[in-house]
């Protein structure tokens, strides 16, 4: 059990909202109270949306519930015959994340005494905004945690698992449940670090110079996340297709490894030198991923005229595993390409922490 940031941006969010709804008087703190849990947000342009679409989805609930009362009155009938018609009017302008709150302020006016229904509607309705204002404030005031810190740290985690189990798989070396089961926690980590690429991306940068900069790492940390997928896809083939790996020839078999080897060499190094704990080579290794993959090609080529297999399923399984292996070369290419490109215009070392990964 760890305290993570959001954690503790709702608890704060919770007490402000709770005390200026007590010092502004408020008859239902509470209600401030759960507003301000809805609209806590990871992110200040997260939490920016939040706040106008909790704006127009609080107006929405107040104004079926002033209606519906005083037409129909405020039976649990009507009641739930308003909140069918709120949901279903935030459906069609596309406030889906505003559903719920939307149905807090709906059944929290449409509750109050029928006399002065309408000073207390006001007052239900301030009390809640209070608790939506409240929690954006939390979020200016208690800056989020640096998304891309951990967008990096879950790609290079995720790279450098991925690199190990390629590199054990390409030996024949390995626990086959283990890597199953890891292959699907390799997976969750590939969404997360979509998540993180999505969080880093909505944070804002006011100064042109910073923002430039920002948005080629963009590029790059997307060609990150695209690369490891690619990774785990050649380790998926290999993990797969293990028993065709076993029946090619030796030399066959010899250049995938030795083309494996200096792809996760690379992989790992690009990780590295973005950082700056790697400097860039001076020689050019284009020309060797391209010799490299017509190689294995070639040797591709080679073994199907020489193959007596009638069905050619072990063709079509190795020539996936082939495929595979060029796709991901090419993507170490062209991060490697991206790479170079940022610090030659930008001579600054990227400063990233090592940071765990919270709510």
């Amino acid at each position: 059990m760890k305290l993570g940031a959001r954690i503790l941006k709702t608890g704060i969010a919770i007490v402000l909202s709770l005390y200026l709804a007590q010092i502004l008087h408020s008859p239902s703190p509470v209600f401030a109270a759960i507003a301000a849990i809805f609209a806590i947000q990871p992110t200040i342009y997260r939490s920016y949306l939040t706040i106008i679409e909790q704006v127009q989805g609080n107006i929405i609930g107040a104004v079926f519930a002033v209606i519906f009362v005083l037409l129909l009155g405020n039976h649990f009938i009507v009641i739930g015959m308003a909140a069918i018609m709120v949901i279903l009017l935030n459906l069609k302008l596309k406030l889906e994340n505003t559903i719920g709150l939307s149905l807090v302020t709906l059944i929290s006016i449409m509750e109050t005494p029928s006399g002065n229904f309408i000073q207390f509607a006001g007052i239900r309705f301030s009390t809640i905004m209070i608790g939506v204002f409240s929690a954006f404030i939390v979020n200016l005031v208690f800056m989020p945690p640096k998304y891309e810190n951990k967008l990096y740290n879950k790609i290079a985690g995720t790279t450098e698992e991925i690199i190990r189990w390629i590199r054990l798989s390409s030996r024949h070396d390995y626990d086959h449940q283990q890597l199953k089961t890891d292959i699907e926690k390799l997976k969750n980590n590939i969404k997360a670090m979509e998540q993180f690429f999505s969080m880093y991306k909505e944070e804002r940068s006011y100064f042109k110079k910073n923002l430039l900069e920002k948005t080629r790492k963009l590029v790059i940390y997307r060609q990150m996340n695209v690369t490891a997928k690619k990774g785990l896809d050649t380790l998926k083939r290999l993990h797969r297709f293990e028993n065709e790996l076993l029946q090619l020839p030796e030399d066959f078999k010899q250049a995938i490894q030795e083309h494996l080897d200096y792809l996760i060499y690379r992989h790992e190094q690009l990780m590295l030198r973005f950082i700056g704990k790697v400097p860039t080579p001076d020689s050019e290794t284009e020309n060797d991923v391209e010799a490299n993959n017509k190689q294995l090609f070639q040797l591709f080529l080679a073994h199907q005229r020489e193959s007596t297999d009638d069905t050619n399923m072990h063709l079509y399984h190795t020539m996936q595993i082939v495929a595979t292996i060029i796709d991901y070369s090419e993507q170490v290419e062209h991060l490697d390409i991206l790479i170079t490109s940022f610090h030659a215009f930008h001579d600054n070392e990227v400063q990233i922490e090592d940071t765990n990964n919270d709510y």
